[in-house]
């Protein structure tokens, strides 16, 4: 058999959804799934009446993200309440909050795209579609792999096997999620940095949206190096078995921005109007600001 946790307090039920041992590394904290539920579930309310009201139909994957942050931490907290054996609470806890962020990611990259033509095309090295469509890709490719290396984890967990093979492809699909977001990371920071006299002129809406992009992306992008982190340390790792890790790391982060974008909305701080298929029309709407 293969090491990992059980808790002494939580007998395994053996049922046939149970895994020999509690996948997460501990069991988890039932007010912390509850409380993230919650959270999550009051700011969709938010994101989706200012989607709706500034007509901002660019930012809807958003919302969409928020719903998948809800349906994982539901999950969790019956792994937490239920049973934390149970492998398809764990998967369904791992796809829903593993997936979440491509669409928050998603609407980060929607929204560089839609600077660009405003604030002007000389100060970013690629053109808006092209950012546009090459990170969400690559999240979709690095998530879809991810995905797929936690699922046989679960299978091998619950097998008895050694799940190296398994976490090892989902540090594959990690590695290449920092890695484009990375690239990301040093496009929007150079993109910024270059139009920041022009930012400026464009008044303290704009010029505070832009502070609060910024801190947003480094927060999405702190949650997936830690994931990263997380699992090259390999199943009953430090990280992995340690649940204020996920809640500093994993949780926080996601948490604080969407709080930032719910008090600096992007329909409201760069507009309505700006969609995929509009983006390079945008320029001359600029004056708008």
């Amino acid at each position: 058999p293969i090491d990992g946790y059980v808790d002494p307090n939580f007998p395994n039920p053996n049922g046939d959804w149970d895994t020999p041992v509690i996948i997460y590394g501990y069991t988890p904290a039932f007010s912390l799934a509850v409380f993230a539920a919650v959270w999550f579930a009051v700011f969709l309310v938010v994101h989706l009446f200012q989607t709706i009201r500034f007509r901002s139909w660019y930012f809807i994957t958003f919302p969409i993200g928020l719903l998948f942050e809800i349906v994982g931490y539901i999950a969790r907290s019956l792994s937490a309440k239920d049973d934390p054996y149970h492998l398809l609470y764990f998967i369904l806890n791992y796809f829903f909050i593993v997936t979440a962020p491509v669409f928050l990611a998603a609407g980060v990259y929607t929204i560089l795209s839609a600077l660009i033509p405003r604030l002007g095309r000389r100060y970013s090295f690629l053109p808006p579609k092209a950012i546009l469509w090459f990170f969400i890709t690559s999240d979709v490719i690095a998530t879809v792999v991810q995905i797929t290396g936690a699922a046989l984890i679960g299978v091998r967990q619950s097998n008895r096997d050694d799940p190296t093979d398994a976490n090892n492809i989902l540090l594959g699909g990690l590695a290449y999620q920092v890695f484009s977001l990375g690239v990301f990371v040093i496009l929007t920071a150079s993109f910024l940095f270059r139009s920041r006299q022009e930012i400026r002129t464009r008044g303290r809406t704009l010029t505070s949206f832009c502070a609060a992009f910024a801190v947003a992306t480094i927060l999405i992008y702190l949650r997936t190096c830690f994931r990263l982190a997380e699992t090259a340390e390999g199943l009953g790792g430090h990280l992995y078995s340690n649940e204020i890790y996920f809640a500093c790391l994993e949780f926080a982060p996601v948490a604080l921005a969407v709080l930032l974008f719910a008090i600096w909305y992007p329909g409201r701080c760069v507009g309505k109007k700006v969609g995929v298929k509009d983006l390079e029309k945008e320029q001359q709407s600029a004056v708008n600001f």
